[in-house]
């Protein structure tokens, strides 16, 4: 779907309910209403919300009506933690229409709890990343077999506006995406985190050590981002035999080091967005 076609769909998406107006929800919903969303058709419940959120309500946007007084949406997005959902889902199921479309972004919380939740609704399960902020983020998702195609165009619509999508047919495939890429992006920030510290230790002023590790991240990752090689060719292109970049990379890829340790880790938050969906 190019970007014309994306702002097509959002701008003829109807009215859209946003359940959660957190750093996730809120950073999707600035790309929706940049991508051709209708302020106007956007009611947000959201207790506590950001100054940026409230200055929403200047556009257009409904922020927390009263639920006895607000109209059904066609779409309803929600962005609560999972922990909440269980009580948090009720309260909103008289405000889905039948035969809405209900998409959610929460971790670990699965297709079969949001038909019980709301069982008229077709129903979407979708994992974003928080670079969905700057529209580089990157979101799988799964439907069940009530989303007719064009509500499933229209979700990609919503997803595409903050980067790329990919759809899954399999949901136990979820709990992995939930670790790769939904949690990936703390991963590198701790490499950035580890890289200074490593400089520190090796004798560079803190701020020199956090600056070298902040750019070098960012640089790296734009360059894999333009780059048409795949990023074990970017690692060997970089790599001298007998160089100083060969003797730190015998060091991380040595037996039980960053490979075992990566595995581990998103095995462990594999683990976690299981227990999650209860």
């Amino acid at each position: 779907m190019t970007n014309s076609e994306t702002a097509a769909s959002l701008e003829h998406a109807g009215t859209l309910t946003l359940v959660g107006a957190g750093k996730m929800g809120a950073a999707m919903l600035e790309g929706w209403l940049a991508r051709g969303l209708l302020a106007r058709n956007v009611t947000i419940f959201e207790p506590q919300p950001s100054g940026e959120v409230a200055l929403l309500a200047e556009r257009g946007v409904s922020l927390n009506p009263d639920k006895a007084r607000a109209t059904k949406s066609a779409i309803t997005v929600f962005a609560v933690k999972p922990q909440v959902a269980g009580e948090v889902a009720p309260t909103l199921a008289p405000l889905v229409a039948e035969d809405a479309l209900v998409m959610s972004i929460m971790a670990g919380r699965t297709l079969a709890f949001l038909e019980a939740a709301f069982p008229r609704a077709a129903v979407i399960r979708a994992m974003p990343n928080t670079p969905a902020a700057i529209g580089r983020g990157i979101t799988v998702a799964v439907a069940n077999a009530r989303v007719s195609p064009e509500q499933r165009a229209v979700a990609d619509a919503l997803l595409r506006a903050t980067g790329a999508v990919e759809w899954v047919e399999d949901e136990k495939l979820m709990d992995a995406v939930t670790a790769v890429s939904g949690s990936g992006p703390a991963y590198v920030f701790l490499l950035a985190e580890a890289m200074a510290k490593a400089g520190m230790a090796a004798g560079l002023p803190a701020g020199l050590a956090a600056r070298l590790a902040r750019v070098t991240v960012e640089g790296a990752g734009e360059l894999m981002h333009l780059s048409p090689l795949d990023p074990a060719t970017l690692r060997k292109n970089v790599t001298s035999p007998a160089g100083t970049t060969a003797a730190a990379l015998d060091v991380l890829m040595a037996p039980g080091a960053l490979d075992d340790l990566m595995t581990r880790a998103v095995a462990a938050a594999t683990r976690r967005s299981r227990e999650l969906a209860g």
